[in-house]
């Protein structure tokens, strides 16, 4: 079988943060009228597993796909209920709500579900002061806590960073977030959409009564971690022959590229890994064993695992989002400190275990 570069539909949310800035600043085609605040680009959560749209295999789902050849799309040896990657954009044209999302043990222990949570967000664009809140300040006892939400003063409690185009944030399962306002953010996570939200109003607006509000609270301290820090991180840079390569954030779940290319780039073949690019800038070409496939701005596809060397032509100069499920030791730690990065950088890239 010839494997390809395989491009999916997009489920879109229309939560009330959202304006038209995907549309907008990505020349995203094919978007519904009025609040676009989510596309699901890569997607195989239930009823949002998208559509193959070109190829061989158009008109299957991803989830179809991910079960009949894991070892092919997925990686060798892979085994596991759903892609394991999902993939949006996010237009943070209003505040997000404050929210978390649970971690793997409590997403089995409390909701049954296979995994949880952890997430990361490339910024794509953000307006000058725009800013993520992350992270507790320090451990706060549970009512100052509730205190602070039902005020709304969450900057009381909350770590504040300024964001700027480029950065990259890592957060993991059961870390209290929010960001924007005025942002474009690419997300990678796990496929999971469990959440709590600690705002007196839900995703599109409308407002809970008194008592759902603070039960939304009271649910949300109880999955509420505090272990890990996060911090935009404008990764780590490794250039060869006038390309660049950014690794932006690494973990158990997933790692983060940025490419900047400027002359064709060679992807070689991971037979353990998928790779999923999403272009961000110019078109680019995709040459595979099977042929080509176009990539334009606001595109995004799977390079399965089986495919085999790809090489990716850019016109003028490219801007990609790469995503995988890593072998951290192979694919992030050795080619980093092989470039000359240390320990302690390459640590600051979310939770990288062999470290």
């Amino acid at each position: 079988m010839n494997w390809y570069p395989i491009k999916l539909t997009f489920h879109v949310r229309q939560y009330a943060f959202g304006e038209r800035v995907i549309g907008d600043r990505l020349q995203k085609q094919h978007l519904p009228e009025g609040i676009v605040a989510e596309t699901w680009e890569i997607s195989d959560y239930r009823d949002t597993t998208g559509t193959v749209t070109n190829g061989t295999f158009a008109g299957k789902t991803l989830h179809d796909l991910t079960l009949q050849y894991p070892d092919q799309l997925v990686g060798q040896g892979w085994q596991g209920p759903h892609f394991p990657l999902l993939e949006k954009f996010l237009d943070a044209s209003h505040m997000l709500p404050v929210h978390l999302h649970a971690d793997d043990e409590t997403a089995a222990r409390q909701y049954g579900e296979p995994n949880g949570k952890t997430e990361a967000w490339h910024i794509v664009w953000a307006a000058p002061g725009a800013t993520v809140l992350a992270g507790l300040k320090e451990n706060f006892s549970r009512e100052q806590l509730f205190d602070a939400f039902v005020q709304q003063d969450y900057d009381a409690v909350m770590v504040r960073h300024p964001i700027q185009s480029g950065d990259t944030v890592y957060v993991p399962g059961g870390i209290i977030h929010s960001f924007g306002p005025d942002a474009l953010v690419f997300e990678v996570q796990q496929t999971s959409d469990l959440g709590q939200m600690v705002m007196p109003t839900d995703l599109y607006g409308n407002p809970h009564s008194q008592e759902q509000w603070h039960i939304n609270i009271n649910a949300t301290l109880d999955e509420l971690k505090n272990h890990y820090h996060p911090r935009p991180n404008p990764g780590l840079k490794v250039e060869q022959n006038g390309n660049q390569r950014i690794y932006g954030c690494a973990g158990p779940y997933f790692a983060l590229e940025q490419w900047i290319l400027t002359q064709p780039y060679v992807e070689r073949s991971h037979p353990h890994r998928c790779n999923t690019l999403t272009n961000v800038g110019n078109r680019v070409q995709l040459e595979f064993e099977g042929g080509t496939e176009t990539l334009e701005q606001g595109e995004s596809c799977i390079l399965p695992a089986a495919i085999g060397e790809v090489r990716i032509l850019p016109d003028r100069q490219a801007s990609l989002v790469a995503c995988y499920v890593p072998d951290l030791p192979r694919d992030v730690v050795e080619p980093l400190m092989e470039a000359g990065f240390d320990r302690d950088q390459i640590r600051q890239l979310g939770e990288v275990a062999p470290l």
